[in-house]
């Protein structure tokens, strides 16, 4: 599905995991969100995808509660977002790691544990869902790069969340490495899970179900991989998004 109009961006699905309407955010004095609206549907794995600055982790910090909003509305799990109940249903992985490096592993996953009101057991799971059960006593100031992302997804999981929101989880990982956290969100997903994962890469669009294409703190497309290529005529994901800016540009300029 291709669109200029944000409200014709919106997905039909019924019973959406995120829900915004007309969202606007203004940071300092810059728009970082125009009248943002899109549906984003349960047990899927949703791509954010963009170039830097666009507006991706301004949009995600929206739905996990943490950005003051401007106008419009955020639903997450039908409940705004940000409340107290979504707490335990909402997992989150930053950009920056969420790990304390003096600590292990385990200690770091059960300290996150805590806060969401579980036990070590949960812990436990986490880690050994991320395939870290053999590194657990670990100092995570020790940890290569893509150990120490699989942590902070550990710390994400441990509530065993409805919904997971990660931004850039990939970022300086080898391909080795990317794939097999793909091969993990996949999982999730199946499990019934709903995952959105932002990204600058326009190849890990293939991984996704749905993809939301951003520019400038705008949605200019709502689409599929298989759609995408599709409307554009373009083989690689990458043309096929630069096809997409310069369809919005011309728009814009005429």
């Amino acid at each position: 599905m291709m669109s200029s109009s944000p409200d014709e961006l919106i997905s039909d699905r019924a019973e959406p995991a995120v829900e915004i309407d007309h969202l606007r955010v203004i940071r300092g004095k810059r728009p970082a969100l125009h009248d943002f609206s899109v549906r984003i549907a349960a047990g899927s794995i949703t791509g954010l995808l963009g170039p830097s600055g666009c507006g991706k982790t301004t949009l995600i910090r929206c739905i996990v509660g943490t950005q003051i909003v401007t106008s419009g509305r955020v639903f997450v799990l039908g409940k705004p977002a940000g409340s107290a109940e979504l707490r335990r249903r909402v997992g989150y992985l930053p950009q920056d790691p969420t790990i304390y490096n003096d600590l292990r592993i385990v200690d770091n996953v059960r300290y996150f544990a805590t806060l969401y009101g579980f036990d070590g057991r949960a812990a436990d799971a986490a880690i050994e869902r991320v395939g870290l059960t053999d590194h657990r006593t670990a100092l995570c100031g020790n940890l290569s790069g893509g150990q120490r992302t699989r942590v902070s997804l550990a710390c994400a999981l441990v509530c065993q969340p409805d919904l997971l929101v990660l931004d850039e989880p990939t970022v300086g990982l080898d391909p080795v490495l990317r794939a097999d956290l793909w091969d993990q969100f996949a999982e999730l997903a199946r499990a019934g899970t709903t995952l959105l994962v932002s990204s600058h890469v326009m190849d890990e669009a293939d991984h996704c179900g749905d993809l939301l294409l951003m520019r400038e703190g705008r949605l200019v497309a709502h689409t599929t991989p298989s759609q995408l290529r599709e409307d554009t005529g373009c083989t690689s994901l990458e043309d096929a998004f630069l096809s997409i800016i310069k369809r919005s540009t011309m728009r814009e300029a005429g």
